[in-house]
């Protein structure tokens, strides 16, 4: 009985931390509101978020899990749903004619391949181990595929010597994120929830350990550039302005239609 009672806590936190992690995109695209324009921004990492939450969200339903055993990973994944969709919705909105087709295009994609998945899982297998297994494999692989993110963060950081674009307190929560469902995972015995957690909470440690490195080294290159902090900063060539939290990336490093990358979308989302 004690165990429960530390695993439900450590879900109560784990869920905390998750929607503290959510509140990025919607700041990101207030700003996008605002401006009336997506400007540089990709929507593939809400794309990406989307498709992992729906993924989870159907993990903890009964059909999949044992009863409510994971009743906690489909609240924080079920209320994560709404800030992606919002995301995405204003992207279409705001972006040009030819993207709003290609998100568009995407959006399908993603909602047709949940519903296959979610389809084959329920009419297909018959038991719950094999549903765990079937949506845990697919949840672990979504999983993966948002670790990009930290590693395109990790690389700007040393390559421009600067934490400008990546945020303390996402690296902070991502962390505390990671460790609390990853110890979740662990109380459950549950492997589909703990591995994509133990691969992330590293990646996110390592964030904290580079912003601790380069942190004073930021503040030598704003004092050396003698630069209102409200102007912008100048980094390696690249002007960081703290309103927008644009900075450019370097030479040859341009994502998907990306000149600029956001600092609220380098974060680690591993909301499992």
């Amino acid at each position: 009985m004690e165990k429960d009672h530390i695993r439900l806590a450590v879900g109560i936190i784990g869920n905390i931390t998750s929607l503290l992690l959510y509140g990025a995109p919607v700041l990101t695209f207030m700003k996008v509101i605002k401006e009336k324009s997506v400007g540089q921004y990709s929507c593939t990492p809400y794309l990406i978020a989307l498709f992992n939450c729906l993924i989870y969200t159907w993990y903890g339903f009964p059909v999949v899990s044992n009863g409510w055993e994971n009743f906690l990973v489909s609240t924080v994944n079920g209320v994560g749903i709404v800030p992606e969709c919002f995301a995405i919705c204003t992207y279409i909105v705001y972006a040009p004619p030819k993207f709003k087709r290609k998100v568009a295009r995407m959006v399908g994609c993603v909602l047709v391949l949940f519903g296959v998945m979610a389809a084959i899982s329920f009419f297909s297998l018959h038991d719950h181990k094999n549903r765990k297994f079937m949506i845990g494999i697919v949840g672990i692989l979504s999983s993966i595929s948002l670790y990009s993110a930290p590693f395109v963060a990790m690389k700007l950081v040393i390559q421009t010597k600067s934490v400008e674009f990546m945020p303390f307190y996402l690296s902070f929560f991502a962390f505390i994120n990671c460790i609390m469902w990853m110890t979740y995972g662990a109380l459950s015995r549950d492997i589909f929830l703990a591995t994509p957690n133990v691969i992330g909470s590293p990646l996110a440690l390592a964030q904290l350990v580079l912003y601790c490195i380069y942190r004073k080294k930021t503040r030598g290159v704003q004092n050396g550039n003698n630069l209102d902090p409200e102007e912008g900063v100048q980094i390696n060539g690249a002007q960081s302005t703290n309103s927008e939290e644009k900075t450019k990336l370097p030479d040859g490093q341009k994502g998907e239609n990306a000149e600029y990358i956001n600092t609220t979308e380098i974060k680690t989302i591993l909301i499992n």
